[in-house]
């Protein structure tokens, strides 16, 4: 129902990517047919977590999946979540498949960042921070876009001069467990974006003050 209603609101105005990834082959492949059907652009397919799995596994997961459909996929590498990280020997057999297109890198290594593009250049690409898929650009999308705009046009003295203006609220937006504090925001902004699910909890008041606090600062609220 979520992706149904992003792709009808969307109207094909922006590219609209699903997140249909699973701990379970099974169920991201019924998932990422099911959001193909519903016209999604591409896929975002987070690796295999809590059960995880070994390198082939990985892989076999990925190209079941990317087997299913018919749309690019971009795979999602975040660790500190799931347990399990895509090797770099595993990224290039899956940069072979000609649905896999990218990979959301958020492991955090450099190093490990620049090997994935100089294994994977020209077959991978690769989004990390400025990609960009961003916490931040919920609450400030125009700001967000900008930023990452700049860095394209290699204006990187304006870029960094936006991105000092918003540190304080990236923070922020870190300062319980995602995706906590980004509803506070929203709801904050006058959104209904309402509560998490059990086991994620409301911030304590204290906190959304300052979270308050640093988006007035900046005019996201008045």
């Amino acid at each position: 129902e979520c992706i149904r209603y992003c792709v009808d609101r969307v109207n094909k105005r922006v590219p609209v990517i699903a997140g249909t990834g699973s701990n379970d082959t099974k169920y991201a492949v019924d998932l990422s047919v099911e959001a193909e059907k519903l016209g999604a652009d591409a896929l975002l397919v987070v690796t295999p977590y809590y059960n995880k799995t070994s390198q082939r596994g990985l892989i076999a997961h990925f190209t079941a999946i990317a087997d299913s459909v018919n749309i690019p996929i971009i795979l999602y590498n975040v660790p500190s979540r799931t347990g399990v990280n895509i090797a770099l020997d595993t990224y290039d057999a899956l940069a072979n498949h000609k649905n896999i297109c990218a990979v959301k890198e958020a492991s955090g290594n450099i190093s490990a960042i620049a090997k994935i593009i100089e294994k994977c250049g020209g077959r991978l690409d690769v989004y990390s921070g400025k990609g960009v898929i961003s916490v931040l650009s919920n609450v400030c999308p125009k700001e967000t876009h900008e930023i990452a705009q700049l860095c394209l046009d290699n204006n990187v003295a304006a870029a960094a001069e936006m991105q000092i203006k918003y540190l304080e609220l990236i923070n922020y937006l870190f300062m319980d467990v995602n995706p906590i504090p980004v509803k506070e925001a929203m709801n904050l902004m006058g959104f209904s974006a309402g509560e998490c699910r059990l086991p994620l909890l409301r911030m304590e008041q204290s906190k959304i003050g300052v979270l308050a606090a640093s988006m007035k600062k900046v005019g996201v609220i008045k």
